[in-house]
């Protein structure tokens, strides 16, 4: 059995050993002199002007469901296409529930004024 999950140890302990190159190398390399342009605040390409615990509107966290949503059906569409030969109707019709659920949660927020910036 641990034969088995031999070559995944060996994947994990070369990723951890390139990782720690990586990481030395740019700390051997990289001169490591700090300025004040390169620790000013970034954001966005200008200054901060509020505070950084401010509220921000509902909408946009809706739409960041409504991304995760929309990137999680496009990884289980690539996956299905590819065994579709495989699933056959059972599978068809798998995907077909799925994605109406999906519309109808889209078209729901988008009755509520989610995608309306004002």
């Amino acid at each position: 059995m641990l034969q088995e999950y031999f070559p995944i140890l060996v994947f994990l302990g070369v990723a951890t050993g390139i990782g720690v190159l990586l990481l030395i190398l740019g700390f051997l390399i990289g001169n490591g002199q700090k300025d004040a342009e390169k620790l000013s605040p970034y954001e966005c390409g200008f200054e901060a002007f509020d505070d950084s615990r401010m509220k921000f509107d509902v909408r946009y966290y809706l739409v960041a469901i409504l991304f995760i949503i929309f990137d999680l059906e496009i990884a289980f569409l690539f996956p299905w296409a590819v065994s579709l030969d495989a699933v056959g109707k059972f599978g068809l019709l798998s995907m077909a529930l799925f994605l109406t659920i999906l519309v109808v949660g889209f078209i729901y927020e988008w009755k509520k004024g989610a995608l309306e910036w004002d």
